[in-house]
C-alpha cells in the first residue's frame, strides 16, 4: 500500500491510499480509501508506517526543541509593515532582520544576540544558518550603508497604507550616553539624561503625525538641536519628495536659524516659545496675560501665528511642586538648625552652603534666599518674587507660519502629537528596546545599531496598538496585556522532537487558550500543526 497524490485541476489534489494489483500482464491502481480530508500530520504519520519507518519501534521519547513562537510572530510584523521588503533577500539582509527582531526580544549586545539566537528557530522561520559575532557587526556597516534604500522603501510601503498624501511631519532630537570613552560620534554635549561627566551621541527622529517612525540620523555628541535639521530637510524633501510640508518641532529645536531653513526650503513650522520669549512679548504688550486660559486665543506677530492657552491641569501641578519644594525645603533646614544647635562642633556654614545649592538645582533662587542669623539658618522668600515665578505656570505659546487654511486647533493638536514622539524616544532608549548600552565603537556600526532600533521600534508600535485596542492599557485595565508578557507566552511555543527507531517526528504545537486570545488580538494565523519524519 501507499498514498497517491493525484491533481485535481483547479481544485486541492485527491489524497487516496492504495494498492497495486496484477491483473494478468498489467498492473493496476487500486483505491482502498480517500484520506483527502485527513490533517496533513496524520497522511504524513500514515506514510511513514507504510514506509516502515516504524517497524521494531516499542516506545517513543519527546524532547523540548527550539522555541519557534516569538520569532514568528516577530517575523509576521515584519513582513506586514514592508520591513522584510525594505532589506531584502540576501544574507545581510536576513542577519538585519535578526538583529531587528532579537532587539525586540532580547535586548544587549551582538555576542547576548548569539547567545539568544542559540534556543530559538532561526534556520527554520528567517532562513539563516551558523553565524558569528563577526557577522552581525558586519551587518551593522551594511545596513548603515543600505540606510537611506531601506528608509525610502519603507515610507512608500507606509504610504500605501495612507488614504491622504503625507504633508506634516514630527522632528525631535534626544541624546544617549555612553559608558565609555571610544566611541567615534561621542563627545561632551548638552546631555538629556542629566548624565554629567558623560560622552553622548545626538539622534534625531522623523514621524508622521501618527508617530510613525520615517528616518532616524545620528550625530555627533556636541551637535546642538537646530544643527540637526538640515539633514532632515534634506530627507523630506529631496528623498521622500514631499514638497508641501509643516515641520514640527520643540521650542529648543526650531530657533531661529532652523526656522530660516525651513522658511527658504518652503516649509512651514509649528513650534513653540520659549517663556523668556512670552515674557518679552508681554513686556511689549503683543500679548496680555488674559488671553492665557484654557480656550485657544491667536495673534498675529510679525508674519506668525501666535497660540495662547493655559493647560489649568499643569497650572496646579506646577503650583503644588513649587509649594512641595518650599515645604522640603522647611523640613530640611528645621532638621539641619535643630542638629546644629545640639552639637557645638556643627558648622553652620556648611549646611547653609548645602541649602543653598539645593535652592539653586531645584530653581526656586529667585524667590527663596538663605542666610545665617547666628548659627541658625533663615529662610526668607520674597512674595512678589515668588507671584512672578509663577506668572507664566500652565502657560504655552506655539508659534507657526501656516496659512490660514490649517486651523488654529489644529496647529495645536499637531504640535501636542510630539509628545508620541518623546513617547518612542523612550522606548528607544531606556524603557523596552533600550538602545543603551551601546557596544560599539565605530560611526557607521553606532548609525546601523541605531537604526536597527528604530525598525525595531516599527514592530513595537504596531503590536502595542493591536494589544491596546483587544485589552486596552493597564491604567483602564488591570487585566490587560503588555508586550513583554506577549513575549514570554510566545516563548513556551517550541518545537517538539520525538523518537521513534532511527526516524524524529518534529511537532509545531497548538497554542493554548491564552496564546490563542494573544495571536487573535494581534491577527496572526498560527500555522497548521505540521510532522514530518527525518532521520537522526
Amino acid at each position: 500500500m501507499y498514498i497517491d497524490i493525484v491533481p485535481n485541476r483547479n481544485s486541492p489534489p485527491a489524497i487516496l491510499l492504495r494498492e497495486s494489483i496484477r491483473e494478468g500482464q498489467k498492473i493496476k491502481k487500486h483505491t482502498i480509501a480517500n484520506l483527502s480530508k485527513w490533517k496533513s500530520v496524520r497522511i504524513e504519520a500514515l506514510r511513514c508506517l507504510l514506509r516502515g519507518d516504524f517497524d521494531g519501534v516499542t516506545s517513543a521519547e519527546t524532547v523540548s526543541g527550539k522555541i519557534f513562537g516569538t520569532l514568528f510572530v516577530l517575523k509576521e510584523f515584519s513582513n506586514r509593515l514592508g520591513i522584510t521588503k525594505a532589506l531584502g533577500n540576501t544574507k545581510y539582509s536576513k542577519l538585519a532582520l535578526f538583529l531587528i527582531l532579537a532587539r525586540i526580544a532580547n535586548q544587549g549586545s551582538r555576542l547576548a544576540a548569539i547567545r539568544w539566537a542559540k534556543n530559538h528557530a532561526v534556520a527554520e522561520v528567517l532562513g539563516l544558518e551558523d553565524f558569528d559575532e563577526d557577522d552581525l557587526y558586519k551587518t551593522l556597516d551594511w545596513i548603515a550603508e543600505k540606510q537611506d534604500k531601506i528608509e525610502d522603501k519603507s515610507f512608500k510601503e507606509y504610504l500605501k497604507k495612507r488614504a491622504v498624501p503625507l504633508s506634516l511631519v514630527l522632528y525631535d532630537v534626544t541624546s544617549s550616553y555612553f559608558e565609555g570613552e571610544k566611541n567615534e560620534l561621542a563627545a561632551f554635549g548638552h546631555n538629556r539624561d542629566k548624565k554629567g561627566g558623560k560622552k553622548q551621541i545626538v539622534i534625531g527622529l522623523l514621524t508622521a503625525t501618527d508617530g510613525e517612525p520615517l528616518s532616524v540620523k545620528v550625530f555627533k555628541g556636541n551637535t546642538s538641536d537646530p544643527a540637526t535639521i538640515e539633514e532632515q530637510i534634506e530627507t523630506t524633501k529631496n528623498r521622500f519628495g514631499i514638497r508641501e510640508v509643516v515641520f514640527v518641532g520643540d521650542r529648543g529645536m526650531v530657533k531661529a536659524k532652523g526656522r530660516t531653513l525651513l522658511s527658504n526650503n518652503g516649509f512651514k513650522y509649528i513650534s513653540a516659545l520659549t517663556n523668556p520669549e512670552i515674557r518679552k512679548l508681554l513686556k511689549k504688550e503683543v500679548i496680555q496675560l488674559g488671553l492665557f486660559d484654557e480656550t485657544l486665543h491667536e495673534v498675529e506677530c510679525e508674519g506668525e501665528r501666535l497660540i495662547l492657552r493655559c493647560n489649568p491641569h499643569e497650572k496646579r501641578k506646577e503650583e503644588y511642586r513649587r509649594e512641595d519644594k518650599i515645604k522640603r525645603l522647611e523640613d530640611y533646614v528645621k532638621k539641619r538648625n535643630l542638629f546644629v544647635a545640639n552639637s557645638q562642633k556643627a558648622k553652620p556654614d556648611s549646611g547653609l552652603k548645602k541649602y543653598l545649592e539645593w535652592v539653586k538645582k531645584h530653581k526656586i533662587s529667585s524667590f527663596v534666599n538663605l542666610f545665617l542669623k547666628e548659627r541658625e539658618i533663615i529662610i526668607e522668600i520674597d512674595l512678589e518674587a515668588k507671584a512672578d515665578n509663577a506668572l507664566l505656570d500652565g502657560c504655552y505659546v506655539l508659534r507657526s507660519n501656516a496659512s490660514k487654511e490649517m486651523l488654529t486647533q489644529d496647529i495645536h493638536d499637531r504640535y501636542m502629537d510630539l509628545q508620541n514622539v518623546e513617547r518612542d524616544f523612550r522606548t528607544m532608549k531606556t524603557q523596552f528596546l533600550e538602545i543603551r548600552p551601546i557596544f560599539v565603537r565605530k560611526a557607521g556600526r553606532t548609525k546601523g545599531h541605531v537604526f536597527i532600533t528604530m525598525l525595531a521600534l516599527k514592530i513595537v508600535r504596531e503590536m502595542r496598538k493591536l494589544l491596546k485596542e483587544e485589552f486596552g492599557t493597564i491604567n483602564s485595565d488591570k487585566g490587560a496585556i503588555n508586550l513583554e508578557e506577549v513575549l514570554e507566552a510566545l516563548s513556551r511555543l517550541n518545537f517538539t522532537h520525538t523518537k521513534l527507531g532511527n526516524h524524529t517526528l518534529t511537532q509545531i504545537p497548538n497554542p493554548d487558550l491564552y496564546q490563542t486570545q494573544i495571536l487573535n488580538s494581534l491577527q496572526i494565523r498560527w500555522p497548521a500543526t505540521k510532522k514530518f519524519a527525518k532521520k537522526m
